[in-house]
């Protein structure tokens, strides 16, 4: 019989809303069970496979055990319906309702969250309700708020989607590609997303926060993390050179680096 590899992703499964989710899993870096866990929150067009060895590197090198799991819609989780279009508040969902319940599914107690942009968000309102179960939360291009420039950028990648082969680079992960895509892209394009704005609820994080964003983000203005610490006066923020809107592809060894010593500095 052969032995499962622990660290091959696997299936966790959840009550949303009283409706059955299946969420992709993967733990990462060290396995004892005493060591502070971080969970990886993706992108909006991410999944477990798209991180690709990035939380591996991360959590071998600080000492971590990781969590990585693709959100309902996402890499081989749970598909969307082809009729469901997510609402305004998806994000809010994510981070008050699903991610509880999949921590506590996991027997996850006191995490780190490392959350990149849809992810970023997701992990500061999480941490904006729940920062007493939080060691702290590390997020890379979050948004707070919607600007001209993530509309624009957001339309332009509905194009690359329709004729562009952006469609066949992300079937590589995702099982079903346009759930993932339409999903994000429907949402982040309708009118009545333009409102949508979290800075109130910053003010209420209480754990230890590093913003970080790229100088080149082509996603946000650098306002998103300084409103942040503007908020949330315990923030640190970051601001990478020669970086676009994932700096753990385009600057992963000052992301080790900088955010390796911000976990070390609180204990």
């Amino acid at each position: 019989m052969t032995e499962r590899d622990p660290s091959a992703p696997s299936m966790v499964e959840i009550d949303w809303r009283g409706r059955p989710l299946s969420l992709e899993v993967q733990w990462v870096g060290d396995d004892d069970p005493a060591l502070p866990v971080m969970v990886f929150l993706h992108e909006g067009l991410g999944s477990v496979a798209m991180w690709k060895d990035f939380p591996q590197q991360f959590c071998e090198r600080n000492g971590l055990r990781g969590l990585v799991y693709s959100r309902y819609g996402y890499g081989n989780s749970t598909p969307r319906p082809a009729g469901e279009r997510w609402q305004p508040d998806f994000m809010h969902r994510q981070a008050l309702e699903v991610l509880p319940a999949l921590l506590a599914a996991l027997d996850v107690e006191r995490p780190w969250l490392f959350g990149h942009s849809d992810g970023g968000s997701i992990a500061l309102l999480h941490a904006a309700r729940f920062a007493e179960k939080l060691r702290g939360v590390i997020v890379l291009a979050p948004h707070i708020v919607v600007e001209d420039v993530s509309v624009a950028s957001i339309r332009e990648a509905r194009e690359a989607y329709l004729s562009g082969g952006l469609r066949e680079r992300l079937a590589r992960y995702h099982a079903d590609v346009d759930s993932a895509f339409w999903g994000w892209n429907d949402i982040w394009l309708d009118p009545a997303f333009r409102d949508w704005n979290i800075e109130a609820a910053l003010a209420d994080i209480r754990c230890p926060v590093l913003a970080i964003q790229g100088e080149d983000d082509e996603y946000g203005t650098l306002e998103q993390i300084y409103g942040i610490a503007r908020k949330a006066s315990q923030t640190r923020t970051l601001v990478l050179p020669r970086c676009g809107h994932s700096p753990h592809r385009d600057q992963p060894d000052a992301l080790h680096r900088e955010a390796g010593d911000f976990i070390r500095s609180h204990g």
